[in-house]
């Protein structure tokens, strides 16, 4: 099947890259299927390139867990699966937890105005509709108390993890359902946050994490029947 997406040009990114930020959307938005095969010759006609560069997209895309090499077979679009969910979203629980407790201990007055201007951001995108501009506006969301925490390690880890939670996040998003209670669980986060309550806010955020996995595991269980 063609695949419906198009290379986005940008003259201040190699060109390699510009494929891999081409594909990795492509992937991450739905236009390419999980279990879809990657055939290089097919993608470099697509996108007006080489091979070079698909096949330099494919190893950083594999290096992600965006896509597997199957033997024989060649590169295909990685499955979601509930334990590949779940051993990301584990992860990022424990990270999350630790961040927002650091957060309480020290956000500035300022940063509790930036993070309270990243749920209206939030807000606005939803009313947009964008699903793409919906997903950045929550990782800004979230980038805020990353920040706030002043810890530049645990910044380090979070964005080292970001790439692999930004698929599940889209997948999350894709029900308009889920929506009023993300807004509700920025404001409590915001609230408790504000209030030093670091107890109330790490169970919010714990809260919130768990909701996305279950989110995410009904959406796949419901494909499989």
């Amino acid at each position: 099947m063609e695949p419906n997406f198009q290379v986005n040009m940008n003259e201040y990114l190699p060109l390699r890259d510009v494929v891999f930020n081409t594909l990795r959307q492509a992937i991450l938005r739905g236009e390419l299927k999980p279990g879809e095969r990657l055939m290089e010759i097919q993608l470099a006609n697509k996108l007006g390139v080489s091979r070079t560069p698909i096949r330099e997209a494919i190893r950083k895309l594999e290096l992600e867990g965006l896509v597997l090499m199957i033997p024989r077979k060649g590169a295909e679009v990685a499955e979601i699966t509930e334990k590949s969910l779940r051993d990301v979203l584990e992860v990022r629980k424990a990270l999350e937890e630790l961040a927002v407790q650091l957060c309480c201990d020290k956000i500035t007055r300022d940063e509790i105005r930036e993070l309270e201007k990243a749920a209206e951001d939030f807000k606005t995108a939803i009313r947009k509709g964008g699903l793409t501009e919906i997903a950045e506006a929550d990782v800004k969301f979230h980038d805020v108390i990353y920040m706030a925490t002043d810890n530049q390690k645990l910044i380090q880890l979070l964005n080292n993890l970001r790439e692999q939670m930004y698929r599940y996040r889209m997948e999350y998003l894709k029900s308009d359902e889920v929506y009023p209670q993300l807004i509700a669980e920025h404001k409590d986060i915001i609230r408790h946050v504000a209030g030093k309550e670091k107890e109330k806010a790490t169970e919010v955020v714990s809260r919130h994490i768990d909701n996305q996995v279950e989110g995410v595991i009904d959406t796949l269980r419901l494909k499989k029947s």
